[in-house]
């Protein structure tokens, strides 16, 4: 077959999925009673939109980066990627969500887009001329309306190749002109959006090491979904010219990288840890202290699931075990993305309310130090005719002061460090999974109908012989 046809049924999966992951997301909105912000809703909202839109531009990214490195063995199916690519269209619109709630002040994701938070601490007023609105802001638009530009570009020209291609090959001269200079966008400015998107919801913390670690955790998400799409293309009939080999190919890359992703993991974890500097520990503790299931679960899904799982040259090659390791590793790096998030974005929403507690609190004792100077000048003789009496009323009120601080003093001392288990937060709730499926199912429903639009396989690239007969 050589046009893809999304069928009803699968159109009615697809998008019922989406539409009750709407529903769902929309209901999360309410069901916390509006604390803090309806944190939860938003964090579920930037939790799938950078995770999807994440995959979309590091298809992108591959697809350059193989073009460019004259790889063939990719070409049957590099309309998937394409796909997968033209999704950052609808991950504007999101994000577009996330920035009109950020200029109004809807959510508190970030700590430093309180402006009184920022005034009262130096390291956000450092930090100030990066993290703010406007750069949030006009990087998310600019950078993905790029990335749109060139990838929409090469599946044009992609596309006309089919039907107007010569044997000189114009077409792909110009693919590979394209995407030059889209790997090397991709490469040097996806990190400010990770930083943003993501890094800064722990406003205080950075590593030099954190785009390269994201970066990993979406290359293989990618990989294992392109892995089951083809899976399923391939039960229904269509790419009888990808084989084993091909998903050997698939399987080594969903491997090595997962090999990669842990050795990022590690290595930014060790030096971070054992240099033992607060500021950059407190990441790490919280989630070991906080989160245990959220810090070792991640380890679990995506490192030792997959090592034990394709560790052997067979497995690669077989696609029921290949499709398992794929879903595995797909919800690992899902959760990989909640535990950068959802912890941060918790600690937030904690310190907001105790900043706005203690301006009330100051505001408080502003209006009973001048109510207690009005008084005391108003009732001074009778006051002084007392005299017994008040002192003894204000060792009562020392008293009380004393007890007052000491109780704070204690909380203050306990920190964080017994937080209540809160479902979408301490673990993903069904909320969450039911929020996460109806973002793959809208995910799936865009990438198919725009996979339906043109033929799957390009049959007049130059390589495409090549890809048709690859063995490893």
């Amino acid at each position: 077959m050589e046009n893809f046809v999304f069928s009803s049924r699968a159109k009615l999966i697809t998008g019922g999925t989406a539409l009750f992951g709407l529903l769902l997301l929309i209901f999360s909105y309410f069901v916390d009673g509006g604390e803090a912000h309806h944190m939860r809703f938003w964090t579920n909202l930037l939790h799938n939109a950078s995770f999807f839109t994440g995959i979309a531009i590091i298809a992108c990214f591959a697809y350059a980066a193989f073009t460019t490195a004259y790889a063939g063995w990719f070409v049957q199916f590099k309309r998937v990627w394409e796909s997968f690519g033209m999704f950052i269209l609808p991950g504007i619109f999101l994000f577009g969500v996330l920035i009109v709630g950020l200029w109004m002040h809807s959510h508190h994701l970030y700590h430093w887009n309180d402006e009184a938070a920022v005034l009262a601490d130096p390291i956000l007023t450092h930090k100030s001329a990066f993290l703010n609105p406007v750069w949030y802001t006009g990087a998310t638009i600019i950078i993905l309306a790029v990335y749109y530009w060139l990838i929409s570009t090469i599946r044009k020209i992609s596309i006309d190749e089919d039907t107007n291609g010569t044997t000189d090959y114009s077409h792909h001269k110009r693919i590979k002109k394209w995407a030059a200079p889209m790997l090397a966008a991709i490469g040097f400015t996806s990190p400010f959006l990770i930083w943003q998107w993501i890094m800064s919801i722990d406003a205080h913390w950075y590593s030099t090491m954190f785009a390269w670690y994201a970066s990993a955790s979406l290359f293989v998400a990618m990989t294992a979904l392109t892995i089951m799409l083809l899976i399923y293309l391939k039960s229904r009939g269509y790419y009888p010219g990808i084989n084993q080999e091909h998903f050997h190919d698939l399987g080594k890359y969903l491997f090595a990288i997962s090999i990669f992703w842990t050795y990022v993991w590690f290595s930014q974890f060790m030096l971070i840890w054992y240099a033992n500097v607060g500021e950059e520990t407190i990441y790490f503790k919280l989630r070991m202290d906080q989160y245990p299931v959220l810090f070792w679960g991640n380890l679990l899904l995506n490192f030792i699931a997959p090592f034990f799982i394709l560790m052997r040259n067979d497995t690669k090659r077989k696609m029921g075990t290949l499709f398992f390791a794929s879903a595995i590793v797909f919800f690992g790096h899902w959760f990989d993305f909640f535990n950068m998030i959802k912890p941060g974005a918790r600690e937030a929403m904690i310190e907001m309310v105790a900043h706005h507690d203690a301006d009330h609190g100051e505001e408080h004792a502003t209006m009973d130090a001048h109510a207690g100077d009005d008084h005391a000048a108003a009732g001074h003789d009778d006051h002084a005719a007392a005299g017994h009496g008040d002192d003894h009323g204000h060792a009562a009120d020392d008293h009380a002061m004393a007890s007052h601080d000491g109780d704070h003093g204690d909380a203050a001392d306990h920190g964080h460090a017994d937080l209540p288990f809160k479902s979408g937060f301490t673990i993903p709730g069904l909320l969450e999974i039911g929020i996460f499926l109806g973002f793959l199912g809208g995910f799936l429903f865009f990438v198919l109908s725009v996979l339906s639009r043109a033929p799957l396989e390009p049959k007049k690239d130059p390589y495409f012989e090549e890809s048709l007969h690859h063995h490893t």
